[in-house]
């Protein structure tokens, strides 16, 4: 099977992008069509194994519109972003690559945003990173030359003047919908939208944002951000995942920056009698209470150490109205990960 551009696998290269869109990609075309999406996050192997990667894609057939390919989530050293959407893309997995400011300078960023669309790579998240204080390696030398606004500009950059920022020429510009985080449930409450509207003028299209838990504070946030007209110039993935018990929802609130859980989730898993059961019917309820917020355009969901659970979780919550997003397998006939793995050797 030979490298695509996120998409179904059809004659021809590069696929054609369609009139106001900026990649071929799926996922792009599933929000500039009005589809409310799903995306998920794979959580990268500590191995050098392929077979870990596509059984873990294999989880989300059918069910999500596009992949997201961490980049040292939490400052953890796991296999890199660029090599699990190399391994995925020659699937036609649609897959979201990370890219993270923490760990590389302008040059190998640049030359990784290169490397990832020419293997079909049709979206890009653009962050900051976790400091390494919080991760394997606290002693590491972090190089932040960028953060998520430069990376940003730099990006669009290269996509729409064919440029490095350098200003040196590219012979083919990245084709690439951009994206990049939002966090509406820490304060300053009143300054997220504004942090939101600088990241979509430095050229994000579409935003997932950290955990939802809390959603009386995204809808005032979702509120702010359509009346700064920022909902017609962006689209707004919601981040939702369950929780495994109460134990594990106050770990990551005291220790994971950014998350805030409320104490009526940590009361509500504590009084059930299965609370990993109790965490996902939560998230199910989430998904469907958030999905008929004005101006979200998608869910993100994060099951870490869950993944096998999203399948169920989006089939629960019927968030995609009967819609089955495509996998490689509805192209393929029902083909299993083995078969796959030796079509591509």
């Amino acid at each position: 099977m030979n490298a695509i551009f996120d998409d179904e696998p059809v004659p021809g290269y590069p696929l054609p992008i369609l009139p106001g869109h900026s990649s071929p990609g799926r996922l792009e075309r599933m929000l500039r069509s009005g589809q409310f999406v799903v995306t998920t996050e794979l959580a990268p192997p500590d191995s050098a194994d392929p077979a870990l990667v596509y059984e873990r894609a294999a989880y989300f057939d059918g069910y999500v519109d596009a992949i997201n390919a961490t980049d040292g989530s939490g400052a953890h050293c796991h296999m890199g972003s660029l090599a699990v959407c190399a391994l995925l893309t020659r699937l036609g997995y649609s897959l979201i690559q990370q890219i993270s400011c923490r760990d590389k300078n302008r040059i190998a960023i640049q030359g990784d945003i290169l490397g990832g669309a020419a293997m079909g790579v049709c979206s890009m998240l653009c962050l900051s990173g976790d400091g390494v204080q919080t991760g394997d390696h606290p002693e590491a030398k972090p190089v932040f030359d960028l953060d998520c606004m430069s990376l940003l500009d730099i990006a669009r950059t290269m996509r729409d003047k064919s440029t490095f920022q350098s200003g040196r020429p590219l012979t083919d510009p990245p084709r690439v919908f951009l994206g990049a985080a939002a966090n509406p449930f820490v304060e300053p409450f009143d300054w997220r939208p504004l942090r939101l509207a600088k990241k979509v003028a430095a050229g994000a299209q579409f935003v997932q944002t950290q955990y939802c838990y809390d959603v009386p504070r995204l809808r005032e946030y979702m509120k702010q951000v359509i009346d700064l007209g920022l909902s017609e110039k962006v689209f707004i993935i919601i981040g939702v995942g369950p929780i495994a018990s109460a134990r594990t929802g106050d770990w990551i609130r005291k220790n994971v920056p950014g998350v805030h859980i409320p104490d009526s989730v940590i009361e509500r898993l504590q009084g059930a009698d299965d609370q990993k059961a109790e965490g996902q019917a939560l998230c199910v309820e989430l998904m469907q209470e958030i999905s008929e917020i004005d101006g979200v355009d998608g869910l993100h969901v994060m099951a870490y150490r869950q993944e096998k659970s999203v399948p169920d979780l989006v089939k629960r919550s019927g968030v995609l109205n009967g819609r089955t997003p495509w996998h490689p397998r509805l192209y393929e006939g029902d083909m299993t990960v083995q078969q796959h793995m030796e079509n591509i050797q």
